[in-house]
């Protein structure tokens, strides 16, 4: 496209929620609410693992990498999303939307490889119990993490190199609280087909393989459940991974509502809306489900809190 006699564009404009009108101040409240809760029990959940002996096994140790990325992801997006709500709208350059979305595409890409390890983890003790202390060592947990924080940086930096090739020009209004990757390919006037086939070549391993991996892991799971002749040991197996199977339905059905199966254009708020509990909910649930399904969780909780007060 000639771009000549077009004005380069330099930052873009977010129009965050629209007039809230007098909803304004408890969209707010709501907001930061569950935002300090979100970051506190993520907070929490990485603090216990590090100060409980009882938590130094590999569930918990890919539990306190999820919450760091949880809280890389929100604290990403939210506070400049309490500002736009308080303002209305406000400006961010160029680079910085680019660097809001890489640090957004390296949460997505690494909680997606962190949900397959923790798979892994369970797929080894339940399906090969006699194996699990040799085949999870700490060395091999130590492996997947650094693998999957390593994926995340490395590959979406090689998606935001393309996307900083990109010339904005004219229009700059981006209708969202966020930057991503769809609405900047919206803004270009120049070819877009680099970024796009990038993303499109890493969507399949980083984004849909570990799903592949999950669904695959949890078929033989279920398979070796049923075959424990006690209703008890059933129970107690099935257990041990129904936390985890919860936050992979709910994370995987939020991620694939907005970028799998998107609204249409017309969806605006919509789309804020999955959005929104995409960014702030799901990461205040994660923590919620894991403490409030888990007994040694909620001892730890306990006995801390009883230490604090004495």
């Amino acid at each position: 496209m000639n771009t000549r006699n077009q004005s380069t564009v330099t930052e873009f404009l977010l129009l965050g929620f629209g007039d809230l009108h007098n909803f304004k101040i408890l969209v707010f409240i709501l907001v930061l609410i569950v935002y300090i809760a979100a970051m506190t029990a993520n907070v929490l959940v990485i603090v216990l693992v590090g100060v409980t002996p009882s938590f130094h096994s590999p569930m918990y140790f890919f539990l306190s990498q999820l919450s760091l990325c949880e809280i890389l992801f929100t604290s990403n997006i939210v506070p400049n999303m309490l500002w736009l709500i308080l303002v209305g709208h406000g400006k961010v350059s160029v680079g910085q939307c680019i660097a809001q979305f890489y640090f957004l595409g390296v949460a997505v890409m690494a909680q997606c490889l962190l949900l397959a390890a923790m798979s892994f983890d369970r797929y080894v003790a339940i399906c090969r119990p006699l194996h699990y202390p040799t085949i999870m060592t700490f060395s091999h947990q130590l492996q997947m993490v650094t693998f999957s924080w390593l994926s995340g940086f490395a590959m979406e930096l090689i998606v935001c190199i393309f996307l900083s090739k990109l010339i904005f020009c004219n229009l700059n209004t981006i209708d969202h609280f966020g930057c991503d990757v769809a609405p900047l390919l919206r803004l270009s006037c120049s070819s877009t087909a680099s970024v796009e086939l990038i993303t499109t070549v890493l969507t399949f391993p980083f984004l849909v393989s570990p799903f592949i991996f999950i669904v695959t892991t949890y078929i033989s799971i279920i398979r070796t459940i049923l075959k424990i002749p006690s209703s008890t040991g059933r129970h107690k197996a099935f257990s041990t991974c129904s936390s985890h199977l919860i936050i992979v339905c709910t994370y995987y059905g939020t991620l694939s509502s907005i970028y799998i199966f998107p609204p249409r254009h017309n969806s605006v708020n919509l789309n804020r809306g999955l959005s929104l509990l995409y960014i702030l909910v799901t990461p205040l649930f994660n923590p919620l489900i894991y403490s409030l399904r888990n007994q040694d969780i909620r001892n730890a909780i306990y006995k801390h809190s009883q230490s604090l007060r004495q």
